[in-house]
Parts: structure tokens; sequence; C-alpha cells
């Protein structure tokens, strides 16, 4: 097979999974050159929760990193992670923003749209992968892997079938809570290279310490892409090392053709942007870079629970900590067996907080338990609990058309109502996904630049003849 090609993720989900997505532009800048220099496939360095980090935490408008990143990367393929109708968001956007989202992410950079979807329902993702091909970029489509009586091998071939016939130009097995093991990896990557045309790409972690082991089991049976990050912030929550797949590959079939060096010298910078995000309080260290078997058992990915701890605790409740872990996999059977990724995850990680809490299984739920079993989010991987649904939602009806044809254009909207605070195209879609903390960062950068403004004006007065 031709060599196997690499999509570091470190500008991205590295820091997702290990900082709380705390790297600044300024950060990742010194970086660029030496970045677009090593070969690889693409990286991976927008979407995700960095666009919402950006403007809730960092002061950055999202998009100008992207223009950033793109001047200082010019030679090598963007990526970004898109949650298909959700966008970037949590809820389902209407189609007209879902494809002017695209089509402006792909003119500021974006060569790759990873898309996928919460409950891998093809519907939600259809709109987001046309408009990918409509504007020229790459399409790639995700499966979500996760393990249940209905999720099977033969499920995700399936799943991969109907990707095919959508017109995606790559398959991506998205394998978030790192349950995908070595030989299901080998097992199923071979079947997806017989029974489709498209190229694999193979998305892990090493949150249950088999990350490594399942990428090479991958390319072993064909995959052409993997997911690698670099060490200093890679393993653990992350994705494996890139050095150190690129150094278990060289020199056989599977070749990735990357300078180690190059790689090595790139770390050293990162070691120290990593150094300085533990130093902020973002990185533990010890937390991420800790491997659990338990999540095999109660698939919770480092995301998921991390935001349930932080839940505990402010419910002062961390003395229940094993038996709401133990409630998830009760709740998700319940539920319909969605994957638990974003934002699934935390709908079925907060139900099982409150069905501790309250003493009383589904007592209390909030309002997005409601909307999955209504079908709000789409069609749920198997049938779910009539009487759980009965008790959440009683009599009201379950939605199973698509959800986004309830959702009538949204665009005009939302230009209206961010009127005196319009500057760019792109700032209708960023108060579409986060309009209050949108709203917050069009407020600080009204007040950045009429700072800047008043500075200017000051130079210019002190120079002025008298």
């Amino acid at each position: 097979m031709a060599k196997v090609g690499i999509t570091d993720t470190i500008l991205r989900d590295a820091h997702q999974s290990q900082a709380a997505t705390r790297m600044t532009t300024k950060q990742m800048e010194p970086a660029f050159e030496r970045l677009d220099k090593i070969g690889y496939f693409s990286l991976e360095c927008w979407g995700g929760a960095t666009f919402d980090s950006c403007l809730r935490f960092l002061n950055e408008d999202p998009w100008e990193r992207l223009r950033t990143i793109r001047k200082g990367i010019p030679n090598t393929k963007l990526q970004m992670l898109l949650r298909g109708q959700n966008i970037l968001g949590y809820k389902h956007y209407a189609d007209d923003v879902v494809d002017y989202f695209v089509k402006k992410a792909i003119e500021n950079g974006i060569d790759i749209v990873r898309c996928f979807d919460a409950l891998n329902d093809l519907r939600n993702m259809e709109t987001a992968m046309k408009a990918t091909k409509k504007y020229k970029g790459i399409a790639e489509v995700a499966m979500c892997y996760t393990t249940s009586p209905v999720h099977t091998e033969d499920y995700f071939v399936k799943l991969a079938e109907g990707i095919a016939k959508m017109g995606a130009d790559l398959i991506c097995i998205k394998d978030m809570a790192n349950l995908l093991l070595p030989y299901a990896a080998y097992s199923l990557v071979k079947r997806l290279k017989a029974e489709t045309a498209l190229p694999i790409v193979v998305h892990t972690h090493n949150t249950t310490g088999t990350g490594a082991m399942t990428l090479m089991k991958a390319v072993e049976a064909g995959a052409d892409v993997i997911d690698t990050a670099l060490s200093p912030l890679g393993d653990g929550t992350a994705q494996p090392s890139t050095e150190a797949q690129v150094a278990s590959f060289r020199g056989t079939e599977y070749d990735t053709g990357i300078d180690l060096e190059k790689l090595i010298d790139l770390a050293a910078y990162f070691r120290e942007v990593a150094n300085d995000l533990t130093k902020a309080g973002f990185r533990d260290p010890a937390r991420v870079l800790a491997t659990d078997a338990n999540t095999l058992l109660y698939q919770v990915p480092g995301g998921m629970l991390s935001n349930l701890i932080n839940q505990m605790k402010q419910a002062n409740a961390m003395d229940k900590y094993y038996d709401v872990l133990a409630e998830v996999p009760r709740v998700r059977k319940d539920f319909g067996y969605p994957p638990l990724v974003t934002p699934t995850s935390q709908i079925v990680g907060t139900q099982a907080l409150m069905n501790v809490l309250s003493g009383e299984p589904y007592k209390m739920n909030p309002k997005e338990s409601q909307a999955l079993l209504r079908g709000e989010y789409g069609r749920l991987p198997a049938p779910v609990n009539e009487e759980v649904r009965k008790k959440v939602i009683g009599d009201e009806p379950v939605i199973t058309h698509r959800p986004a044809d309830d959702i009538p254009p949204e665009l005009d909207k939302y230009r209206e109502e961010i009127r005196e605070y319009y500057q760019r195209e792109e700032d209708v879609l960023s108060y579409a996904l986060f309009p209050q903390v949108a709203i917050k960062y069009f407020q600080y950068r009204q007040a950045r630049q009429l700072q800047v403004d008043s500075t200017m004006l000051d130079k210019e007065a002190q120079v002025m003849p008298v």
C-alpha cells in the first residue's frame, strides 16, 4: 500500500482534549512555518470547541484565527470538525445557516470538512456535506464509533455504504472515547476497504491506553490516514503521539515519509506551550495523561467526565461519583443507545446525575432529554424505553422526519439582530451559533477599536505643530 497519511491535531483536538481548548493563536503562530514543511496529510486546526473557546474565553475572532493559520500555513490542507446540522453549536440550525457557514469556512481557508452527527443520522449531515462539495471543499464524513447491542460491525459497514452513496470523499471512523480496540479496528477497516471505494481515516484517543495499538492494526488493515498529536499534547485523553507513530512505521511498507527530526524540533516548541498551559491551570498532566479502563465499561469520554465532575462538585455530590458513572449506561440504554459525543454525552450525563440525586429515575429531566426523546436531535440508533419516554414527554408526538425540516431560514433574522455590531459577514454566523457570547465579544471588539483610535489621535496631537 501507499504510505499512511498523518492528520496532526495539535492545533485543535490535542489542546481541546488536554487543555480545555485554551491554546491561543499567538501561541500557535511561531510554529506555522515548521508545521507547513512536515508533509502532513492535513492539520486539524478549527471547529469542535475552538470556535466557542475563541469567543468565550480568549477574546479572539475564530474567523480571524482561521485566516491567520491559512496565511501562515499555505501549503498544507487545513481541516475542521463540524457537527452536521448542529454546526459548532448545541442545537439544529436552518439549512441556509449550515450552507453559509460551510461556504465561509472554505472561503477563509478550510480544505477538509470532517462532518459528524451524534446519532449517526445521515439526514443530519446531508446539508453540510453537499455544501462542502458545492464550495469545492473535501467532504470527510465521520461515523461516531461506539459499542452496544445495535452498534455491531455490520451496523458500521452499512453506515459507511450510506456515507459513500451520499457522495463523501473520505470516511472517518471517529472513536471519541478509545472504545475501538485493536483487533476490532483491524476487522472493521478491512471490511470497509473491501466494501467501499473510499479512503478510510481513523481517529481515536488514548483514554483506555490502547490508542497506539488501535492505529497500528488499522493501518495494517489498510487505513489510509490516521489522526495523531505531537507528543507535548498527545496521548492520554488526546490522540496517540505523532512521533511514536511515525517512528513505528518508519522503514516499513507503511512509512509516512515524515522526517522524525523535524517532528522532534516542533515538539520542543509545543512543549513550551504545554508548560504554559499547565502553569495557567488549563492542563493537569496527571489527569490528562492517565489511562482508565473504566472507559470501556462506562463509555464516558474525557470531556464528558470533566463536565460530570464539575456538575457533581457544584451539587456537592462527589460521594456519588461511581453511582453516577454506573447510571450512565442505564440512561443510554433507555435513550436508544446514542453514541456519547457532543451533545448526546452531555444530555445522557446530566440525566444520569439527576437520576442519582433525585433518587427516582427521570423524576427530574432537563429540556435536552425531552428533546432527544421527542426526536428533535434525529433518529436514535435503537428503540427507546417507551415507559421512560412516557414519563419524560407524556403524550407529546415524536418527530420521525429530519428535524431541520421544521426550521425556517434564519440568516436574514440574524443579520437584522446584530446590525449595530456588524462588521463582516462572518459576524452573522458567530452570532447565530453563540448569540450571547458573540455579543459580548463584539462589545469587547468595539471597545478595543475605540481605544486604538483614541491612542492614535493622541499620538497625532503630540506631533502636530502648535
